[in-house]
């Protein structure tokens, strides 16, 4: 690969072409500042990017998405930036509960589940009907979120506290459940509702209450969708497209090892690019990446507080996973799969061990995306997509050992636990859903928090960040506005959660506060748009933002392109 031409100055530097890191620089190229957006990997994307073996295409952490209905967060972002986007479709079958005494599924008629559960537990109907009316509440809350995603760290002092209001409105059917959580907390919240114990299993898996019903409530207002034809990839290839339309840049294969300060003001960036030293100039600087890594190591010792630190280090993260991608040389329907999330669990293991014991134990989500879109999968064959949470620190670090430049030396050991867990895995499979599903693996690729860890640079190989929870908000977490001048965090590590919503969110408010620092003209527009006093048309129509011509058109995928060349052979 070829070492980038880069500019002498830009208006802003973004680290990192994950979701966030992307959606920023796409509103940013918008508003009319020269960006340069710095990646790590070789493609964009972060979580987002997926990765092709042969013909097949995978996404890479994907189990379902939410706020990319018509009204959604994700959706009025991306009507500003561009109305070419992709869209995501509906899913009806969302998720099957599969245990060994219990088998259910979870629709976008949540009410039918509801039923189901009355008639086999008739002595608990008050408690299900008070458990489905709960989490319908919580299913409400979201509905607001496309409206009311503004940070307050953009807001003045009456702002705040007219913010501090509306967020209370929107945490009300949250706090009676928040305090069931943990192994003993999950029980109490669960007793609450359920006598019978046949129904806690259901929810084997979870450590807090809110967990079981979030789901339920998201389903009550059709907030799941499918990723889009060609899979979670054509996201980050859009807004690449969109930022390139602008004339900004996104260089590849980059490593930033410093962000440069003058007179304690960020004001560029150091980074090696195919062993190249290059020093960026910038007048402010985007962190889209992870938190400990922009202020331990990108950063003076004394430019972040040592108690800031101290307390992103002790933060409660999501953990990380193994994720095995199947290819099969038959189409996954015919194993009986459906466009629904199956989670496999077994009845007798304590619920501690269904989130983080070995592969025998652990409660498995298996996907078949070739089913949910059939641009994945050449014809005749599927797709399978197999999760489960990990430690970064299992195994003493999966088997690794130290390597250069900091990184882990990946030798026979680790290779062969790869190998391992995905029989396990695979096997667990056959044995309970698919019958022969191994005789019919034509490619297997494992991905450990190793992997995550690599391609990403998330801490621990972490799959969302900061967990959402009492002791992440008390500490204060969550932050956009660094202690260093110039210098904002975008990532899903300025938000406690994760996945799309909040990555997209946080993109959003990173732009924001750019524009804000920078007295641009459509940050007033744009802090409109936030609130939700106004839509995306009209913040187009304002005139604060550079015109856009919606011409994006998606790449055929690796079996679309098979099909196509066969198609145009059988013609001639």
């Amino acid at each position: 690969m070829r070492t980038s031409t880069f500019r002498p100055q830009y208006d802003v530097i973004v680290i990192g072409a994950g979701i966030s890191g992307l959606t920023a620089a796409g509103l940013l190229s918008r508003a009319g500042l020269s960006v340069c957006v710095l990646e790590m990997d070789a493609r964009p994307g972060g979580y987002l990017a997926g990765f092709r073996r042969k013909d097949f295409r995978f996404d890479s952490a994907i189990h379902w998405l939410n706020q990319l209905g018509p009204d959604g967060l994700v959706t009025r972002v991306f009507d500003v930036i561009g109305p070419d986007h992709p869209t995501a479709r509906t899913q009806r079958r969302i998720k099957r509960y599969k245990g060994d005494s219990f088998d259910y599924l979870l629709t976008d008629k949540p009410d039918d589940l509801k039923e189901q559960w009355i008639r086999d537990f008739p002595g608990d109907r008050a408690g299900i009907e008070r458990f489905f009316r709960d989490a319908k509440k919580i299913g409400g809350a979201f509905e607001g979120m496309g409206s009311f995603f503004r940070t307050e760290e953009s807001k003045g002092p009456l702002g705040k506290v007219l913010h501090l209001f509306t967020k209370l409105k929107f945490a009300l059917p949250f706090i009676p459940h928040l305090r069931y959580s943990g192994p003993e907390g999950i029980k109490k919240g669960l007793s609450k509702y359920f006598k019978d114990e046949r129904l806690h299993r259901i929810f084997s898996s979870e450590m807090d209450l809110l967990s079981c019903l979030v789901p339920i409530g998201w389903a009550y207002y059709g907030d799941y969708q499918l990723p889009p034809v060609g899979g979670s990839q054509v996201f980050p290839e859009w807004l690449a497209h969109v930022i390139a339309s602008y004339g900004n840049e996104i260089h590849y294969k980059c490593r930033v090892h410093e962000v440069l300060l003058t007179d304690g003001r960020a004001t560029g960036v150091r980074l090696t690019q195919n062993n190249t030293t290059h020093h960026l100039r910038a007048k402010q600087v985007v962190g889209a990446c992870d938190v400990e890594a922009l202020y331990e190591r990108m950063l003076p010792a004394d430019a972040v507080p040592a108690a800031l630190k101290k307390k992103l280090h002790e933060a409660k993260l999501y953990p990380s996973s193994v994720t095995v991608a199947l290819a099969l040389d038959r189409p996954t329907q015919d194993f009986g799969f459906g466009e629904e999330m199956i989670y496999l669990s077994n009845d007798g293991v304590p619920r501690e061990r269904q989130c983080d014991g070995g592969p025998e134990e652990v409660g498995i989500s298996i996907l078949a995306p070739s089913l949910r879109d059939p641009s994945m999968a050449p014809d005749g064959m599927g797709t399978l997509t197999i999760y489960i949470p990990a430690e970064f620190a299992a195994h003493d670090q999966w088997l690794t050992g130290p390597g250069k430049n900091g990184g882990v030396d990946r030798g026979d050991a680790y290779e062969q636990l790869k190998k391992d867990y995905a029989d396990v895995l695979i096997r667990r499979i056959e044995e309970r859903l698919a019958p022969g599903l191994s005789k019919h693996v034509v490619y297997c690729d494992v991905a450990t928090p190793i992997t995550h860890w690599r391609y990403t640079g998330n801490r621990n190989g972490s799959m969302m960040g900061a967990r959402p929870g009492k002791e992440n908000f008390k500490a204060g977490i969550a932050h956009y506005r660094t202690p260093v001048k110039g210098l904002y965090l975008g990532s899903h590590w300025a938000e406690l959660g994760g996945g799309v919503p909040i990555a997209v969110r946080a993109g959003a408010n990173t732009a924001l506060l750019v524009l804000q620092d920078r007295k641009h003209p459509a940050t007033a527009t744009l802090a409109s748009f936030m609130d939700g006093r106004i839509g995306p048309k009209e913040v187009i129509a304002s005139g604060f933002f550079k015109p856009y011509t919606p011409n994006w058109v998606r790449s055929p995928t690796p079996a679309e392109k098979k099909r196509s060349g066969r198609s145009e052979r059988s013609e001639a």
